[in-house]
């Protein structure tokens, strides 16, 4: 308890330390409704590089908010809470106007929330809510409950028993399927599932699906960190404990195609390669190159495609109207509740990705070059 209490006052004392510093500089609460661009200073924080998602994401920010003169800090935090707390310090005492923040976990910068907010820094949580502070000035992202949905009916469209335009479809079942969550440190981990399972359920009630494992919980589906070796592992014990009767897996639900590449690669070393023992129906997203590649080869089913260059377009529209001292245009102020309160959100569209929309939808709008496809990696 006394460490508990100890650790407490530290962090208090530090949020006043922060907030002090910061009042030094132009994000110390000055009005910047007249400053130029180049007198600003917009903080980027994003969780890791390993993802070429976020990579793309920091990089997208950073480029469209200099192209309209603003300085930026761009930091990656390398998937680790303290690094990121830390930098978020710096930024803050560094006098950052407003804080671009995709956390690592959302619930672990109530301390540099409450820094920002005594600095008067608006903080801007991207594409993953943070939790747990009343200081989150707004958040962008896509409709997330929407992305769980596209999930599950991509898996029913693969399996057969829909088509892509909704109707139904010429299979009968019963299939066997396994689910994955993303990790339950991040809010959009628990809408992606909950829109794929609300959407599965009819399936689950009339036995059409059934999940051989029986783990059909969040908490037994979620992967901690989004972690390809994690979702790799996971699935070879699935394969182990539940298949090892000759039966097979007929389908995949998985939230992001990093542990899509994990859930394939133990699969295919389990023999699922082609013949009897095809490769089962496994979804994704973020069409990342490594798994639009393996769509295009046929390997994975689909992808859920959220356009990051739109995202980091809203960003700097969220902040730029707060450099105005004026409150960002959102379109969702019911859904988004951080515990603390809700949070007024602009939400955007996805689409979904099957091999044949691989072209039009990703190579045509320049997200991707047919080379980049071929090859399976970036640049």
């Amino acid at each position: 308890m006394r460490r508990r209490i100890l650790a407490a006052v530290s962090g208090a004392a530090l949020a006043i330390s922060l907030a002090a510093c910061s009042g030094e500089g132009a994000g110390g609460g000055s009005d910047t409704s007249s400053a130029k661009p180049g007198d600003l200073t917009i903080g980027v924080s994003m969780p890791t590089q390993t993802s070429e998602r976020w990579i793309a994401d920091g990089n997208s920010v950073k480029e469209k908010l200099q192209a309209k003169g603003y300085k930026v800090d761009l930091q990656y935090a390398g998937d680790d809470i303290p690094t990121q707390s830390q930098q978020i310090d710096q930024m803050i005492t560094q006098g950052a106007d407003v804080l671009v923040i995709a956390p690592i976990d959302g619930t672990a910068l109530s301390g540099q929330l409450q820094a920002a907010a005594a600095a008067k820094i608006p903080v801007i949580s991207y594409d993953r809510l943070i939790r747990n502070s009343p200081n989150v000035s707004f958040y962008v992202s896509f409709d997330n409950y929407k992305v769980g949905v596209a999930q599950a009916n991509a898996l029913l469209v693969g399996l057969g028993l829909l088509n892509k335009d909704g109707s139904k479809g010429t299979a009968t079942g019963p299939f066997n399927v396994e689910l994955f969550a993303g990790s339950l440190d991040d809010n959009n981990a628990g809408f992606f599932f909950n829109g794929a399972m609300d959407t599965l359920k009819p399936y689950f009630d009339a036995g059409t699906l059934k999940v051989k494992s029986g783990q059909t919980k969040i908490e037994q589906a979620a992967i901690l960190r989004w972690q390809q070796e994690t979702a790799q592992k996971r699935m070879e014990d699935l394969l182990t404990s539940s298949y090892n009767d000759g039966s097979k897996v007929d389908g995949v639900l998985s939230p992001f195609d990093g542990l899509s590449r994990g859930i394939i690669t133990a699969l295919q070393n389990a023999g699922y390669r082609g013949g009897a023992k095809k490769m089962p129906v496994v979804t994704g997203q973020d069409a990342e190159v490594a798994s639009v590649k393996l769509i295009n080869d046929g390997v994975q089913s689909s992808t859920v495609f959220k356009d990051t260059r739109l995202l980091a377009e809203q960003a700097v529209i969220a902040a730029e109207a707060f450099l105005r001292k004026e409150e960002p245009k959102a379109n969702e102020t019911k859904a988004y509740n951080n515990g603390v309160k809700v949070v007024p959100a602009f939400l955007l569209p996805v689409q979904t990705v099957y091999k044949e929309d691989i072209k039009s939808v990703l190579i045509d709008s320049g997200y991707l070059t047919e080379q980049e496809v071929a090859a399976g990696r970036a640049g």
